[in-house]
């Protein structure tokens, strides 16, 4: 047997696992560095936090990302290399952050590797019956395993298209393996760039699991924070939007587009949610006189207003729960103050009230599947997110 494959099998074994998940959403503000230690697999998974941390990204390699994001055309040879680049930056943040913790890389078991999203493309987008859903991260995992000598997982999104979905929401694993509750309704919220939500009905089994995109979280608001209040990336504390007045037809006409109106579960991207999109919306309103601070204002509850219209159609009527939020929008008072008023039968909490650091989190749940991908069985959510059971991540080993 070769000696990697026997590693793999030594890690496999092991009762438990120290697991580094990283994360770069789509706000490209920094990656998501998350220590855990995971014991156990499937429902018997037992998880602790050791240590967490967020390495800002450089202006210079938010400039890199944003010459390919969410662009139909770009250069081949810019992605090509960008590919390689960004495992190779992983890495070098992955050491970082370890010695930071002063841990050894060889204490390391795994590390699970979202990637950086460039491209997301279901079906909506494309309406091409020769294709299927696609998505693409950069970021190659074998540069990540090769800088830092650690077995690496990664490109977690592919087999879930080759199953049947369309590469997200995956947080529907890890919320269930590490939330759901026998009396409790809970829906998990996180609210990156692209907001999405797990309701984990009490007691409910994997295959009742529901968990959909809603639409934009954050990245409508940090896109237009960067054109016209540079030098901020994003508008902390709602403190742009808190001082405009919303906009109605505005709001309404952004409302207005076929995404959504689409069936139940659903995924999209930045490649719909822009500047461009904005700015179709204020010209068919009469709305391009407005303030920045009143479309500021207006893109806030607009991001709230699609989410808890998402949420309060997809749960029977009448129904008592629990909401636990992540990712940076719940830091955006505004916004949360807004979603509040909008779901009469949510209780709002953090999801750090259920032990989850909620920045953290989409990092933990990429640790979770690589565990789930060397220790568990393949995981499976019915029709909700792909046909047949499946494991996620490809592996990549250090030599």
């Amino acid at each position: 047997m070769h000696q990697n494959i026997e590693n793999l099998v030594k890690v496999a074994a092991k009762p438990e696992r120290m697991i580094i998940g990283l994360m770069s959403g789509t706000s490209m503000d920094g990656l998501d560095i998350a220590l855990c230690l995971i014991k156990g697999a499937g429902r018997d998974t037992k998880f602790e936090l050791k240590a967490f941390t967020t390495i800002d990204y450089t202006n210079e390699f938010k400039e890199k990302i944003l010459s390919i994001f969410s662009k139909e055309m770009v250069s081949l040879e810019t992605l090509c290399l960008l590919n390689a680049w960004v495992g190779k930056q992983h890495g070098k943040m992955v050491l970082d952050a370890l010695a930071l913790w002063n841990i050894a890389p060889e204490r390391v078991d795994m590390i699970a590797s979202h990637g950086q999203t460039i491209y997301h493309a279901p079906k909506s987008l494309h309406p091409n019956s020769e294709y299927d859903p696609a998505t693409l991260q950069i970021g190659d995992g074998d540069h990540i395993a090769v800088t830092t000598g650690i077995l690496t997982l990664s490109d977690f999104r592919q087999k879930h298209v080759a199953a049947g979905g369309e590469g997200a929401p995956l947080a529907v694993y890890g919320d269930y393996l590490l939330c759901s509750h026998p009396s409790e309704n809970r829906l998990l919220l996180n609210m990156g760039g692209i907001a999405n939500f797990t309701y984990l009905a009490a007691g409910c089994s994997l295959d009742q699991v529901f968990s959909t995109d809603t639409g934009t979280g954050n990245t409508l608001m940090d896109a237009y924070t960067r054109k016209y209040f540079a030098p901020l990336a994003y508008d902390k504390d709602g403190a742009i939007a808190g001082t405009g007045k919303i906009n109605t037809a505005l709001l309404a006409e952004l409302k207005a587009h076929s995404f959504f109106s689409l069936e139940l579960p659903k995924t999209i991207g930045p490649e719909l949610f822009n500047l461009d999109f904005l700015s179709k919306a204020q010209i068919a309103s009469n709305t391009l006189n407005l303030s920045p601070q009143d479309v500021m204002a207006t893109l806030n509850r607009f991001s709230a207003e699609t989410i808890a219209d998402c949420i309060n159609s997809s749960i029977p009527s009448g129904t008592k729960f629990n909401m636990y939020s992540s990712g940076g929008g719940m830091h955006n008072p505004v916004l949360m103050e807004h979603l509040t008023n909008l779901m009469p039968n949510a209780t709002l909490y953090s999801s750090q009230e259920i032990g989850i650091n909620p920045d953290a989190k989409e990092a933990i749940l990429f640790a979770l599947l690589a565990n789930e991908a060397v220790a568990g069985t393949p995981l499976f959510a019915g029709g909700h997110a792909t046909k047949i059971p499946i494991t996620m991540g490809k592996i990549s080993f250090p030599l």
